[in-house]
């Protein structure tokens, strides 16, 4: 979780009703190949949860728990997904993971993205800095 050049950014949802501010590095995040993080379209940077501030009510937050990695945040309103929390000792205990994606200042081609190999549950491999490998039957 070690950033370089952590600068604080504003982020929301597509409607607004979540807004959030993160202290992050967004020159760098990773992407995951496991089944709801590739159909979420993410690319996450994770930060401590003191680094983020949710600036509306909570209670415009919805949670969806897919599996037992972590738990992924989204605005129940526009049902755009914000970020991701959990706490993993690969990741260095409990963080949030930003999504770059809703961050209001930030270009995606920019971005130097890793990989994870989530769909095989080979989180201990660590960040791939090449996509992971086909899916074989």
């Amino acid at each position: 979780m070690a950033t370089t050049n952590p600068i604080k950014h504003s982020g929301s949802c597509h409607c607004g009703d979540v807004q959030f501010e993160a202290i992050i590095d967004a020159s760098a995040g990773s992407q995951c190949n496991c089944t709801i993080c590739q159909k979420i379209g993410a690319t996450g940077a994770s930060v401590k949860p003191a680094a983020f501030t949710l600036l509306t009510d909570p209670s415009k937050v919805g949670e969806y728990a897919p599996g037992p990695v972590g738990v992924r945040h989204f605005c129940k309103r526009c049902g755009i997904h914000v970020c991701g929390s959990g706490d993993l000792p690969e990741l260095g205990g409990p963080f949030v993971s930003v999504y770059l994606n809703v961050l209001d200042d930030v270009d995606l081609s920019a971005v130097k993205t890793g990989h994870w190999d989530g769909r095989h549950n080979k989180w201990q491999a660590g960040l791939r800095d090449s996509r992971w490998p086909t899916v074989r039957a």
